[in-house]
């Protein structure tokens, strides 16, 4: 089993910490400072408490699983025995760049560096490293602990082994690993995702519906599909003649625009960022952002119960 350290213990930092203690591994954590790992310890109590609250661990287990996590703000002690490391830093290539040259200062060259990054291709991020072959993409989606999937990227410098023990590594935290054989902006998940947003919001700015009209079709129709069959499979269902003539005469009309829309600048603009600001598309009162965060969070609780009965089942 390989000695997993995590860099940042921020909201993807802790949470991925989580999903490796859950599978059973020892996880060091590094956090920037003394409030940093505050803050990701009263994280990870929150979520252990749901997960408790909801049967899906009991008390012995969560007491092992913060047992199985070290925090520190000493980077060094954090990766000095590592064979397995995540970053999960903010979103700054600069930043990113230089904590792999403080990791590699330290590590000898049979430890694989794995950036949870969103959407940095991995020959981007491994430009200034002594051993390129060894860094890895490994993308994690919000929230870590309750998502299953993973997405592995290689750059082209990535050598075999580093692939191999990513994938197996993600098996071992029960994750749903896929992997990327080309580098792409925004890998798999974040392309879909935006196409869909591209147009939602191209609909909005057209004035066709009201915003909760346009987010009810797709919660509605395609999204209760979406949890058992996504895009091709779903054409294979529909009928690939049906969804051949369709595509011939609905893509040309699709949104193309290479911006975001007029709404979403306009918000964006006025400071109005969504839940974290109190107003975006929609009013995020107290009341409403705990509705909504706790509606998704069981809705990802009953899918992950049933993963896990599938998985019980298989072994």
């Amino acid at each position: 089993m390989e000695t997993i350290s995590i860099i940042g213990c921020g909201t993807m930092g802790h949470s991925i910490a989580l999903s490796a203690a859950w599978a059973g591994m020892q996880v060091k954590m590094h956090g920037m400072n003394q409030q940093d790992i505050h803050n990701a310890k009263k994280g990870l109590q929150q979520k252990i408490n749901v997960l408790c609250a909801n049967d899906m661990l009991k008390k012995e287990e969560a007491n092992h699983i913060q047992q199985n996590i070290i925090l520190s703000d000493q980077l060094d002690e954090v990766i000095m025995h590592a064979t397995f490391i995540i970053e999960a830093i903010p979103e700054i290539l600069d930043l990113k760049k230089d904590i792999y040259q403080k990791i590699e200062s330290v590590i000898n060259e049979n430890v694989v560096i794995a950036s949870n990054t969103s959407g940095f291709k991995p020959s981007l991020l491994a430009e200034n490293m002594q051993h390129p072959e060894r860094l890895i993409v490994t993308h994690f989606w919000n929230p870590a602990h309750l998502i299953p999937l993973v997405e592995v990227v290689k750059g082209e410098q990535t050598n075999l082994a580093t692939v191999e023990r990513a994938m197996q590594v993600m098996k071992a935290m029960h994750k749903h690993p896929i992997l990327l054989h080309k580098e792409i902006l925004g890998f798999i998940g974040n392309r879909l995702q935006y196409a869909l947003f591209r147009e939602a919001q191209s609909i909005l700015d057209a004035g066709v519906a009201t915003k909760e009209d346009i987010d009810a079709a797709v919660t509605y129709s395609i999204g209760r599909r979406l949890p058992v069959t996504g895009p091709l499979m779903t054409a294979d269902m529909g009928g690939l003649d049906v969804f051949s003539a369709i595509s011939n005469y609905l893509f040309e009309d699709l949104s193309t625009v290479s911006q975001s829309g007029t709404v979403l600048t306009k918000l964006v603009d006025e400071g109005k960022l969504g839940d974290k600001s109190g107003e975006g598309f929609y009013t995020w009162d107290a009341d409403f952002s705990v509705q909504k965060n706790t509606e998704r969070e069981q809705t990802l609780i009953h899918f992950l119960k049933n993963d896990l009965k599938i998985r019980e089942e298989k072994e």
